[in-house]
C-alpha cells in the first residue's frame, strides 16, 4: 500500500490538531486554576462531540461522492471531476483563511480563551440558582471546545474529501496526525516538556503552504476534465478547447519531466504529495501556483512580523 497520499494529511492534521489541543489545554488549565474538576469531564465530551461530527460530515460527503461514481446518468463524468474541483478550492479558502487568521490571531489566542471560560464560570457562581447555573457553566465550556475541534476538523475533512480519488489512504495520515496532536498537547500541558510552539506553528505553516498551492494545480485539473467531458457530450461546447494545446482550458505545456522524473514514482511521488510538483505541468497551472504561492507567502509572512502597535501585554500572550 502506498502510504504517500497520508503525508499532506499528516501535515494538516498534526497542525490544526495541535491548535485544537492548545486550546483543550488552556481550558484545563483554566478549570485547574479556579478549582473546577469536575467540568473537565465536559471538555472531554466536547473533544469527542466535535471529532465524531467531523467524521459524520465527512461519511455523509463520501456516501455522496460514492453514490455520484456509481451513477449511470450520462452527465456523471462532467459532476464527478466539477464537485472534485469544488472541493479543492473549498480547502484552498479554507485551510489558507484559518492559516492566515490563526497568525494574527496567535498573541491574543490564550487570553481570548481563558476569558470565556472565566465567563462560563461567572454564570455557575450564583449559588441560589447552582444547578441551573452549573449547567450553563458545563455548556459554556462543552461549546467553546466544542465549536475549536469542529472547526479544525472540518478543516481537515474537506481536505480528505479533495483527495477523495486516493481512496482511504488520506485518513490514514489524518488519524496519525490526529494521534501526533494529541502526543504533543500531553508533552505541552502534562510533562511539562518545552515545546517551542511558536516555531512549530511557523514550520508547518510554510509546509501548509506549499500543500495548499499544490492544491490549486489539483483543482485546475479537475475542472479541465470536467470541460473536457463537457465537449464530448455536448460538441457545441468543443470550441472552447483550443485543438493546438494539449489540454482542453489549461493551455500548453510548460515542462515535461515523465521520463527524467514522473510523479508517480519515488522521489516524483513525495514531491507531488507535498508540494504540488508535476512531470506534465500546463501554462494555466503554472500561472495559478506560483500566483497564489506569492500571494499568500507574502501575507503569511507579512502576518508573522505583525505590527509594533499591535503588540499585547505579557498577560495575555498566547502559547504559540
Amino acid at each position: 500500500m502506498d502510504l504517500t497520499a497520508a503525508l499532506p494529511t499528516f501535515v494538516i492534521t498534526l497542525r490544526e490538531g495541535f491548535e485544537a489541543a492548545l486550546v483543550v489545554g488552556i481550558v484545563l488549565s483554566c478549570l485547574k486554576k479556579a478549582a473546577q474538576p469536575q467540568l473537565n469531564r465536559w471538555v472531554f465530551a466536547g473533544v469527542g462531540a466535535g471529532i465524531g461530527a467531523s467524521a459524520l460530515v465527512g461519511w455523509l460527503f463520501y456516501l455522496g461522492m460514492g453514490a455520484i461514481r456509481r451513477s449511470q446518468h450520462p452527465y456523471t463524468p462532467i459532476v464527478e471531476p466539477l464537485l472534485e474541483g469544488t472541493l479543492c478550492i473549498i480547502a484552498i479558502l479554507m485551510l489558507s483563511w484559518m492559516l492566515l487568521w490563526m497568525t494574527q490571531q496567535a498573541r491574543s489566542l490564550k487570553g481570548e480563551i481563558e476569558g470565556a471560560v472565566t465567563s462560563a464560570l461567572a454564570q455557575g457562581s450564583d449559588p441560589a440558582k447552582s444547578l441551573t447555573q452549573g449547567y450553563a457553566a458545563a455548556w459554556g465550556v462543552f461549546s467553546l471546545v466544542f465549536i475549536a475541534v469542529l472547526r479544525e476538523g472540518f478543516e481537515t475533512v474537506v481536505f480528505i474529501l479533495a483527495k477523495f480519488q486516493q481512496g482511504w489512504v488520506p485518513t490514514l495520515g489524518a488519524v496519525a496526525g490526529l494521534a501526533g496532536a494529541a502526543g504533543l498537547g500531553l508533552l505541552l500541558f502534562r510533562t511539562g516538556v518545552k515545546i517551542n510552539v511558536r516555531q512549530f506553528f511557523q514550520v508547518m505553516g510554510i509546509l501548509l503552504l506549499l500543500i495548499v498551492s499544490g492544491l490549486v494545480i489539483s483543482a485546475l485539473k479537475h475542472i479541465n476534465g470536467a470541460v473536457d467531458a463537457l465537449a464530448q457530450l455536448q460538441p457545441q461546447f468543443a470550441n472552447w478547447c483550443d485543438v493546438n494545446s494539449a489540454s482542453c482550458v489549461l493551455g500548453g505545456l510548460v515542462w515535461d519531466a515523465h521520463a527524467i522524473l514522473p510523479d508517480k514514482e519515488f522521489p516524483g511521488i513525495i514531491l507531488k504529495t507535498l508540494f504540488g510538483y508535476r512531470d506534465r505541468l500546463y501554462v494555466a497551472q503554472a500561472i495559478a501556483y506560483v500566483s497564489f504561492l506569492a500571494t499568500a507567502g507574502w501575507l503569511y509572512f507579512q502576518s508573522l512580523r505583525g505590527t509594533p502597535s499591535a503588540k499585547p501585554s505579557p498577560s495575555r500572550q498566547a502559547e504559540p
